[in-house]
């Protein structure tokens, strides 16, 4: 009989497919169907700092009353936190599959104070949003290693559930910094974060979003990451997000040493009833290829484990090229 449970930042899974973070998950309701589709995991949509000040320095302008600064901020922040707690409290009354909770904040404070109120909320692990846009002409990337280290070492002081960092692929050295993650704590890692795309429109002369989905494209670099990472840190826990769209894609990176794959934009386009048709795909491959669970493939094709690790490299794409007239 196939077995397609795995193990992810300590948490065991009916299977690998993880609705990630996003509007789809702000309604308990909602991750209810989820669960019924047969997702493994949910992680509820990212409480952002930034947002709650964003609603505080609205209602400023509201008021004529400068002394009522302090209390305007204190309350949305309050209430936004409230609100968030209600969902975690509200999912895990009506999800048995892990509820992981998630943050995306820019002071040092928050990250803790948030985390220690979510574990007692009753979250299942935490996942950290962590991305600072460096533009400073004499900016480091030394700086924004220190800044992820702090966070994760201060959040794993503070709580006691498995805490999970969402990386972006904007770094010089990803397994490097994969590394710093997991010696600093990290239980598991996400690969990728998916941030804002800026775009152009050349009638209006505005700045305005991007495309917000990501595409089946976008899979080889998660695919080549997810291998090279896996393949030279042993021990650690990737999940694969960005680009995931069909079953053969969540082969494709449990096979580069990935323990599950996040859904966002696949459930934004064809809704929860692509659970049911990743899990098919990936249940029938593994009964053809005589694989019985899911740790008897995982990694096989990782970085370590293939004959010619340099497939992996950028520098292929160039002999690619070259080979075709």
């Amino acid at each position: 009989m196939t077995n397609i449970q795995t193990q992810y930042a300590g948490l065991k899974l009916r299977n690998p497919i993880i609705v990630g973070s996003s509007g789809l998950t702000i309604k308990p309701e909602r991750n209810k169907e989820f669960e019924k589709a047969g997702a493994g995991a949910i992680v509820l949509k990212s409480l952002f700092e930034e947002q709650i000040e964003m609603q505080g320095q609205s209602l400023l302008q509201e008021t004529d009353y400068p002394e009522a600064v302090d209390y305007l901020f204190q309350y949305v922040k309050a209430n936004q936190i409230n609100q968030y707690l209600d969902l975690i409290k509200a999912t895990k009354d009506r999800c048995s599959i892990p509820v992981i909770a998630s943050i995306n904040c820019y002071k040092a404070d928050a990250w803790i104070d948030f985390a220690r109120q979510i574990e007692i909320a009753g979250a299942d692990a935490l996942e950290l949003n962590i991305f600072q846009l460096e533009t400073a002409l004499n900016e480091t990337g030394e700086r924004t290693r220190d800044l992820y280290v702090d966070i994760i070492r201060q959040v794993k002081e503070t709580v006691h559930i498995p805490v999970i960092v969402k990386m972006g692929k904007f770094f010089n050295n990803i397994p490097a910094m994969a590394n710093t993650l997991k010696v600093n704590g990290a239980d598991a890692i996400v690969l990728f974060n998916r941030f804002y795309q800026p775009d152009i429109d050349i009638n209006s002369r505005q700045i305005v979003s991007g495309n917000v989905f990501s595409n089946h494209s976008d899979i080889s670099d998660t695919l080549r990451w997810t291998a090279i990472v896996s393949g030279m840190i042993p021990g650690i826990c990737l999940a694969s997000s960005t680009g995931v769209q069909e079953w053969e894609d969540v082969v494709k990176c449990i096979l580069a040493g990935a323990s599950a794959v996040q859904l966002c934009s696949a459930l934004y386009t064809h809704g929860p009833e692509i659970i049911p048709q990743l899990l098919t795909g990936l249940e029938e491959w593994m009964q053809h290829a005589n694989f019985q669970s899911i740790a008897q493939f995982k990694g096989t094709l990782n970085y370590a484990n293939i004959k010619d690790p340099s497939t992996y490299e950028r520098a292929q794409f160039m002999k690619y090229l070259s080979s075709r007239d």
